[in-house]
C-alpha cells in the first residue's frame, strides 16, 4: 500500500495586518471600524487559516515607522506561518536607499508599502523623489504595494509607466466604489494598468468597500470578474486583509466570496489563486 501523503500546494494568504492598538497611529479606525480598536496578533488568526488549509500568510504594515519592520520581523520569528513582510520605509528620503541596504538583514521582508491612498499626486504618485526611491527598490529586489482609491488610478497608471523594472501589486482591488456600485470609471483604468504584466492584483478589501452590513455576493462579482479578466489567472491573488475585513464578515466569510468566484475556474487556476500567484510575486 502507498503511504506517501498526496502534497497539496501552498496556500497563502497574501494580505494581512498584525498591531498593538494605538489611537494615535491607527487613527484611521474610525468609529464605523470600533472593533478593530484592539491588538491583532498571528495567534488570533492561525488556527482559522489552517483550518482553510493555509500554510501561510503575507504580513503587511499597517504602521509608517521603521520599527514596524522589525515588528513584524519578531512576529515571522515567533510564527512560521508569516512567510514574507511587506514593511515601511520613507521613500520620500534622499537617504532611503542605505535604508534598503541596511534592512537586507531582515530575511522575509520582501517589499515595502506606502499608504498613498487619498494622498495628493505631488506628494507621491508625481513626486520625483519618490519615484526615484521606488525605482531603486527593483536593485534589491523588493516588491512594492500600491495602495491608492480609485480615484487615483489615472495617477497610478502614470507612475507605474515610468518604473518598467519594477513588480508591483495593487492592494484591495484599486478601492473601487463598490458601495454605491460605481465601475466604469475604475473598470477603464484597470484595464490600461493590468497591461502592464509586472503588476499583480490582490483579490481584497472589497466587503470594506462596500455596505458593511448590507454587501452581497452579487455586489461583488462583477469587480472579481472584470479583474480576473484584465489581470488573467496568473496575477491575481486572494488576500484577506485580517483583521480590517472583520468590520464586515469573518475570516471564512471573506474566504468563502473567492472560494465562490473560483467554482467557474479550472482547479489549476485556483491553486494559483490562493497561494501559488502570491508564492510567485513575493519570490518566497
Amino acid at each position: 500500500m502507498n503511504n506517501t501523503k498526496l502534497r497539496l500546494p501552498m496556500r497563502i494568504d497574501a494580505h494581512q495586518h498584525f498591531w498593538q492598538y494605538n489611537p494615535i497611529t491607527q487613527g484611521w479606525i474610525n468609529d464605523e471600524m470600533r472593533a478593530l480598536r484592539r491588538d491583532f496578533t498571528p495567534k488570533e488568526v492561525q488556527t482559522e487559516i489552517e483550518s482553510l488549509n493555509f500554510a501561510g500568510a503575507i504580513a503587511v504594515q499597517a504602521e509608517e515607522t521603521l520599527e514596524e519592520n522589525f515588528y513584524l520581523n519578531n512576529l515571522a520569528d515567533e510564527n512560521g506561518f508569516i512567510k514574507g513582510i511587506v514593511g515601511w520605509l520613507d521613500l520620500l528620503d534622499k537617504h532611503a536607499e542605505q535604508k534598503m541596504q541596511d534592512l537586507k538583514s531582515i530575511q522575509k521582508l520582501v517589499g515595502f508599502r506606502t499608504i498613498t491612498q487619498g494622498a495628493p499626486d505631488e506628494k507621491y504618485l508625481g513626486n520625483r523623489q519618490y519615484i526615484d526611491n521606488v525605482k531603486l527598490l527593483s536593485s534589491y529586489n523588493y516588491t512594492y504595494d500600491l495602495l491608492v482609491h480609485n480615484t487615483q488610478m489615472k495617477s497610478l497608471i502614470r507612475f507605474t509607466d515610468q518604473l518598467p523594472d519594477n513588480r508591483f501589486i495593487l492592494d484591495h482591488l484599486g478601492k473601487p466604489d463598490i458601495k454605491n456600485k460605481q465601475i466604469k470609471n475604475w473598470k477603464s483604468d484597470i484595464k490600461i494598468l493590468a497591461e502592464n504584466p509586472n503588476i499583480y492584483c490582490k483579490l481584497s478589501g472589497m466587503t470594506t468597500e462596500s455596505d458593511y452590513q448590507n454587501w452581497t455576493y452579487d455586489d461583488l462579482y462583477p469587480y472579481m470578474e472584470i479583474v480576473a479578466e484584465y489581470f488573467g489567472t496568473d496575477r491575481i491573488c486572494f488576500g484577506s486583509d485580517w483583521p480590517v475585513c472583520l468590520v464586515a464578515g469573518s475570516y471564512n466569510t471573506t474566504y468563502s466570496i473567492v472560494e465562490k468566484f473560483c467554482q467557474q475556474v479550472t482547479q489549476t487556476e485556483k491553486e494559483k489563486l490562493f497561494g501559488l500567484n502570491t508564492k510567485e510575486f513575493y519570490k518566497l
